[in-house]
């Protein structure tokens, strides 16, 4: 892959990633893109409105646009059942991240109180944009609801006893093995759209994209930020330059915004919801060094067959592993990689075999939340092998309790 294409991209090259409609330059492709983004810049006048749902027309599209308190004064309207009916909509509706049919975008309308918006484009949306493009630009200012996606939450040990300076060295260090770790999956034409978004001491790193196959290559990206990490400290003349992490990895629901960035809204989104209180919670009673994976059972597309299957936290790891195996021989520090391994831990049973262990950690509140300790176990053609995590019989600090052993044979 080119030097070139590993440059960073202005939010309008984003766009033009997406598939180009037939008898459409990649001229008229630009233009067109301007043009829409101009009318939904004006509607958003400044942050002050989103669009929460639109359809295409003749020549334009019709919006639905309002305020932005309009989405919790709906929600907290009418009886304790109305509500909950209100509740409903209202997810399905951010959910949707696609246009509506013009039947479903009407009742929509009714329902918001909303006077639908037209807008003309002076070309057909579909051939002149197509409709995924359109549902990605205007995504830019609207709020979305996401259940299916994965998150990353890597965080640096210690990080509040450092000094400023050392601090900031650390989180440039962190991020250096995230693009260290991304190019090296570029080099096997893994191009993960991913997004980051800094905690502080640490970052919520997640694919743009959705399905088992973008949660998977999450995974690896996890993996190999972990392993650059991991040589990153041993090569480093002071060690207090580089984080020693420890991490988790989630699926779950979260909404997702734009922020207004001087005048404009930002072409990188945030997360906020239930998967990141998860993954804050999980990291608050992580030891220094640890993995975990929180325990979900979610509704994913599969990108192979199209369809809608349940995954649950040992499903997935199982289904990370021959993805990895098709990076063996990959580069890590100069040296190839013969083998990658990647586990939930487990205790012995009383038939001798290894199961999986399953945690219940309490939170601050008291509130419990289940997961899984994970080790990866990376091992190079010439040199010592790097591994990653903790091992079962490493957790005696670790403040949670033995649920059950999970057997996977």
């Amino acid at each position: 892959m080119s030097e070139e294409i590993r440059k960073r991209r202005s939010w309008l090259d984003g766009f033009m990633a997406y598939a180009v409609p037939v008898r459409t330059s990649e001229t008229q492709l630009r233009e067109h893109i301007v043009v829409l983004d101009q009318l939904l810049y004006d509607l958003w006048n400044l942050g002050e409105n989103l669009v929460f749902a639109w359809t295409p027309a003749p020549h334009g599209l019709r919006l639905l646009v309002g305020p932005h308190p309009l989405l919790a004064e709906f929600a907290q309207s009418g009886s304790s059942a109305e509500k909950q009916r209100r509740a409903r909509v209202l997810d399905e509706l951010l959910a949707t991240q696609q246009h509506l049919n013009a039947e479903q975008f009407d009742r929509m309308a009714g329902e918001l109180g909303l006077r639908p918006d037209e807008v003309q484009l002076g070309f057909d949306p579909e051939q002149g944009l197509g409709l995924e493009l359109i549902a990605a630009l205007i995504a830019r200012y609207g709020i979305r609801l996401v259940e299916d996606r994965a998150v990353i939450l890597f965080d640096a040990v210690g990080f509040s006893l450092l000094s400023p300076l050392e601090q900031v060295v650390q989180l440039n260090s962190l991020s250096c093995s995230v693009n260290a770790a991304y190019a090296r999956l570029l080099d096997r034409e893994i191009n993960i759209n991913f997004a980051r978004t800094t905690t502080g001491d640490g970052f919520y790193i997640w694919n743009r994209m959705r399905g088992i196959e973008a949660n998977v290559e999450l995974y690896q990206l996890m993996q190999f930020v972990l392993a650059d990490n991991a040589l990153a400290r041993e090569r480093a003349r002071r060690p207090e330059s580089v984080p020693r992490l420890r991490a988790c990895f989630h699926v779950g629901s979260h909404y997702e915004f734009h922020q207004s960035e001087g005048l404009n809204p930002t072409s990188f989104s945030y997360l906020v919801g239930q998967v990141t209180i998860e993954l804050a919670r999980m990291i608050e009673r992580a030891l220094p060094g640890q993995i975990l994976v929180g325990k979900f059972n979610t509704l994913m597309r599969d990108g192979n067959d199209g369809e809608i299957k349940a995954v649950n936290s040992i499903d997935f790891v199982e289904r990370t592993r021959k993805p990895m195996q098709g990076l063996h021989g990959i580069k890590l520090a100069g040296a190839e990689i013969d083998d990658i391994a990647c586990y939930l831990t487990g205790r012995q049973t009383e038939d001798e075999e290894f199961g999986i262990s399953e945690y219940e950690i309490a939170d601050k509140h008291g509130l419990p939340h289940r997961v899984y300790n994970a080790k990866i176990n990376i091992h190079r053609r010439d040199g010592e092998p790097i591994y990653l995590g903790l091992r079962e019989e490493d957790l005696e600090d670790f403040q949670a309790r033995l649920v059950s052993t999970v057997t996977t044979g």
